[in-house]
């Protein structure tokens, strides 16, 4: 367990600060819109990421590697993106014919986050606003 949580702490500075620099980088090329577009490329590097090492992972190759699955998916990936365990959780589920609740999955992790995000936001704004 130690070690495990260890290769989450590691990987999960990593991820975190691949995602700053990716957000950095974006600014320093002046690489700027209304769109958020160093999020989306994170998003999308980060699935194809999880995607990829959920396959290398858990094959043959990755036998005896757990540790290893801990730092690259839990830590980094986790660190850079959480997309990406969100969808690679949706795609397991369809992938064993779990299709209700991967669809559940989808619509709740949407719909209740967006929900919760705009709760948070009219909370902090009642207590940070109120003189």
């Amino acid at each position: 367990m130690g070690l495990n949580v260890l290769a989450v702490a590691i990987g999960g500075g990593i991820g975190a600060t691949l995602r700053y620099l990716v957000s950095y980088w974006f600014g320093i090329a002046g690489i700027t819109s209304n769109f958020p577009w160093s999020t989306f490329v994170v998003n999308a590097v980060g699935c194809f990421a999880i995607g990829f090492m959920s396959v290398v992972f858990d094959g043959p190759m990755g036998k005896n590697l757990g540790t290893w699955r801990i730092f690259a998916i839990t830590g980094m990936t986790g660190g850079f993106t959480t997309l990406s365990t969100f969808g690679l959780e949706t795609i397991n589920l369809f992938e064993r014919g779990a299709f209700g609740y991967a669809v559940i999955n989808f619509v709740a992790n949407i719909g209740i986050c967006f929900v919760g995000i705009l709760i948070g936001r009219a909370v902090g704004r009642m207590v940070f606003h109120a003189v």
